[in-house]
């Protein structure tokens, strides 16, 4: 038995990092930050809030999976080998596991199938004890957008529209369905929060399409970046997508909806800022080494590892990118934290 548990435990591991955990802050943050927001309705359950977090994290991960049995369906695989052996260097095998033989489709089925079966159960869990149809229509509708995203009917990802739809799932979708879970109840709090949040997710896959698109291109992959075509439409749509959330959530608490401390969301701004005008520098030289973005940008990684590699240039906008939507979700967790203990001591 000890055996077995180990052997499960390493293959948990194993199928963890083969599903991207890097990429848990775009889901785990905004759902913390719906919880924190619920925290102070009047049927805020700890219980539910917790199992709604790990249901949203196992469907990430199983969604993940899912692009990449759908991806290698259609061959990117081959064709990023191509890329990279012309030269490009930016994050070229997506999924090194079945391209090296370490793991069969079949077991990556096994994989995807596991992950959501779990978040099911967490989603049949938190409707057994607090049913709610809301809750029904947005685990159906962000289960169809996640598999379309890659798959079947519509292959989002295919036509230009894959980053918009990432941005409704991790957003607006997944922000409101755990704060009903938690709180039983829809508020409009979490909706204006919700957005902005989206738009940073929907930006953290926009620079790296931005930024990627000979890869994309060669992989036969339209991506909203590549749909825009021209370099003006895309920093566009960066500066929308960078300046938009702070805009709202002004608009919030000038409507009386939020808090003024929300405002305290500026102090992400220089990250945005930074990160618009490195796209600018991209625009104009294109691919050229960078020096180390400034400590205010946040944690940048191995950064002398990447400058080893050749993909500083890319990695330091993609982090950024990144980075905005972390700051941006635990400074309003922390506003929200300092609301609810004003009300506990006032």
């Amino acid at each position: 038995l000890i055996i077995i548990e180990i052997i499960t435990m390493k293959s948990l591991k194993i199928w963890l990092q083969n599903a991207r955990m890097v990429s848990l802050a775009q889901s785990l943050l905004p759902a913390i930050l719906a919880v924190i927001i619920a925290i102070n309705e009047q049927d805020f359950n700890i219980f539910l809030a917790i199992l709604a977090v790990l249901g949203v994290v196992s469907a990430h991960l199983g969604m993940n999976l899912a692009d990449d049995f759908f991806d290698y369906k259609v061959n990117t695989a081959e064709s990023r080998k191509e890329l990279s052996r012309q030269g490009f260097r930016a994050r070229i095998v997506k999924y090194p596991y079945l391209t090296s033989n370490q793991a069969t489709l079949s077991d990556l089925k096994r994989a995807i199938i596991l992950f959501l079966l779990f978040a099911t159960i967490m989603g049949g869990i938190i409707l057994a004890l607090r049913f709610n149809w809301l809750i029904v229509l947005i685990a159906f509708l962000t289960l169809f957008l996640g598999i379309s995203y890659s798959g079947f009917p519509f292959k989002f990802s295919y036509i230009g529209l894959g980053e918009l739809v990432i941005g409704i799932i991790f957003g607006p979708l997944l922000m409101m369905g755990v704060y009903i879970a938690s709180a039983n109840r829809l508020d409009i709090s979490v909706v204006l929060a919700s957005i902005p949040v989206g738009l940073l997710v929907v930006n953290i896959l926009f620079t790296h399409s931005f930024i990627d698109q000979k890869a994309d291109e060669s992989a036969d992959k339209m991506t909203f970046a590549r749909l825009l075509k021209t370099n003006k439409a895309n920093l566009t749509a960066s500066i929308l997508f960078n300046f938009i959330p702070y805009l709202i959530i002004v608009a919030g608490v000038i409507l009386k909806y939020l808090h003024p401390l929300y405002l305290l969301i500026f102090l992400v701004l220089p990250r945005s800022i930074w990160l618009i005008k490195s796209l600018i520098e991209f625009t104009q030289s294109n691919n050229t080494t960078l020096t180390k973005p400034p400590k205010y940008m946040g944690n940048m990684g191995d950064w002398e590892k990447f400058q080893t590699a050749g993909i500083d240039w890319f990695m330091a906008r993609w982090l950024a990118a990144r980075n905005i939507l972390s700051l941006f979700c635990i400074v309003i967790i922390i506003v929200n934290i300092i609301l609810w203990l004003s009300k506990c001591f006032i």
